[in-house]
């Protein structure tokens, strides 16, 4: 599937402005993980803008959200590994991240709202952002609160990463989509 084919898939299936925006945060730091990390920038970036495709469809319901998403990109005839990715990061059913890609999507998805809410409590946005800006605010657990850092800070074990180049390489990102974000 083209990223253009997948693009309009989420804007038929998502009316929330802010919900398809933090899909293409997604996006981006997926693909610069996957530059980083040796796997397919392209189909990774397909997985974080297609991830949350369903959340819209399922009403927040977290014991359907990811298994109808999964099913939906099974049924666009997207790869096992992006359908997998897409399932296993909502750990509401048990599914363990086992590979890379999937492990990527399932610490990615907290950054991009942490990295945002910050942003948003900048004068200068996401302009000029550091690792060091947002990691003093992941310390304060009641900041972005939904943010969940422990999803967050598996990049250590899973991934490779110290949590500081993980969140440089999210903020990074994210700068590049900036206008995209609104940030």
């Amino acid at each position: 599937m083209t990223r253009e084919k997948a693009l309009a898939a989420v804007q038929k299936k998502v009316k929330n402005a802010n919900l398809i925006k933090h899909m293409l945060a997604t996006e981006a730091i997926l693909a610069a993980l996957a530059r980083r990390l040796g796997g397919d920038p392209d189909e990774w970036a397909l997985a974080g803008l297609l991830h949350d495709i369903d959340v819209e469809l399922t009403g927040g319901d977290m014991a359907r959200h990811s298994k109808e998403g999964a099913e939906l990109l099974r049924g666009m005839g997207l790869s096992q590994d992006i359908v997998q990715a897409v399932l296993t990061h909502n750990e509401a059913h048990g599914v363990p991240q086992v590979g890379l890609l999937d492990r990527a999507l399932f610490c990615a998805d907290p950054l991009t709202g942490l990295i945002a809410a910050v942003a948003m409590v900048r004068p200068d946005r996401i302009s000029g952002m550091t690792a060091a800006s947002v990691l003093k605010r992941f310390k304060e657990k009641r900041f972005a609160a939904g943010a969940n850092r422990e999803h967050i800070s598996r990049c250590q074990e899973w991934l490779g990463l110290d949590l500081e180049e993980f969140v440089s390489l999210g903020v990074g990102a994210m700068q590049e989509i900036a206008s995209d974000l609104g940030l």
